[in-house]
Order: C-alpha cells, then sequence, then structure tokens
C-alpha cells in the first residue's frame, strides 16, 4: 500500500513540478506579488526567497536575465515518462520494480531541474550586497521559524488524535 501511494503522489508530484516550473515568476512578479508568496511558502520557501529585498535596476535585470537563461535551458520530464508511470500504475497486476525504475527516471529529471534552479537562486543571491544578504537571512529565519511551529502544530495535533484513539479503544476493551 506505502509504494501505490509513494506512486500516486509521485505521479502528482511530476505533473505539479511540470506545471509550477512551467509557470516560474520572474522577479518583478515575485516582488509585486506577496499573496502568491505566502501561499505557497509551505509548498515551496525558496520560491520567492527575494520578496521585500529592495533591488536595484540593474540587480532586477541580472535576475531577469538569469531566469530566462534557466527557462530556455529547462528540460522537462517528457509526457511519455508520465504516461508509461500511469500506465505501470493502473495496470492489472502491479509490477513494484518496473515502477520503481520509472519513478527513478521521472524524479531524476525533476531533481536536475531543482538543482538548477538552486543554482540560479545561488548567483541571484550573490548579486546581492551585504544589508540585502543580511535582510534575506533575517527574513528566511523568520519563515522557517513559521514553518516549525506549524510543524510542530501537526505534531502536536496528530500525536493527540493518536492519544484519543488508543483511549477510545482502552476504554472499549475494558
Amino acid at each position: 500500500m506505502r509504494t501505490v501511494t509513494a506512486v500516486v503522489m509521485a505521479a502528482a508530484l511530476a505533473s505539479n513540478c511540470s506545471a509550477l516550473a512551467a509557470d516560474v515568476a520572474t522577479i518583478d512578479d515575485m516582488h509585486h506579488t506577496p499573496s502568491i508568496a505566502q501561499g505557497s511558502m509551505t509548498q515551496n520557501p525558496e520560491s520567492h526567497m527575494f520578496d521585500g529585498i529592495k533591488l536595484s535596476e540593474q540587480q532586477r535585470q541580472q535576475m531577469r536575465d538569469l531566469m530566462r537563461q534557466a527557462r530556455a535551458e529547462r528540460h522537462d520530464v517528457p509526457p511519455e515518462e508520465l504516461e508509461k508511470l500511469h500506465r505501470l500504475v493502473t495496470a492489472e497486476h502491479f509490477d513494484e520494480a518496473a515502477v520503481k525504475a520509472q519513478m527513478e527516471r521521472v524524479t531524476e529529471a525533476q531533481l536536475d531541474w531543482q538543482v538548477e534552479m538552486a543554482k540560479v537562486r545561488n548567483q541571484m543571491y550573490h548579486l546581492l550586497t551585504p544589508a540585502q544578504q543580511a535582510v534575506l537571512h533575517t527574513r528566511h529565519e523568520q519563515r522557517m521559524q513559521a514553518l516549525r511551529k506549524l510543524a510542530d502544530r501537526q505534531q502536536a495535533s496528530s500525536l493527540q488524535a493518536v492519544s484519543s484513539t488508543g483511549s477510545t479503544r482502552n476504554g472499549s476493551t475494558q
């Protein structure tokens, strides 16, 4: 069951990553749409890492150029690979080895794209002044604290649910 869940999640992720990669915002888009950053922070905290940083026109242009170049060099997961995965998931008999091999092909393409985007973000970071880098670091720490609080609340909620389920079982067996 875990394997099927992983495959379904990976297939959804694959289509999501392709869609997200196609819609990567330029620095200007990210700078002027803070509501997008708030909604997607938990999905991809790095996607709007430069929000709130005042950039010079030269920095903005350099960052636009880096994004344009990254888009031009982008290699999406071929639709045929996703179709193969779909056929494996919906097959009469589940072939775990085939699914695993196919997932490795799909995730390798996604991993390559994520590494490329991390490289671009690194290049963008080094375009910033030390003061801008300090602001970026502060904002990153604030986002990480918010994510930690969210994770703690989710974990506490899960533990509470397990605890109440366990006490219900214990109460019914007595």
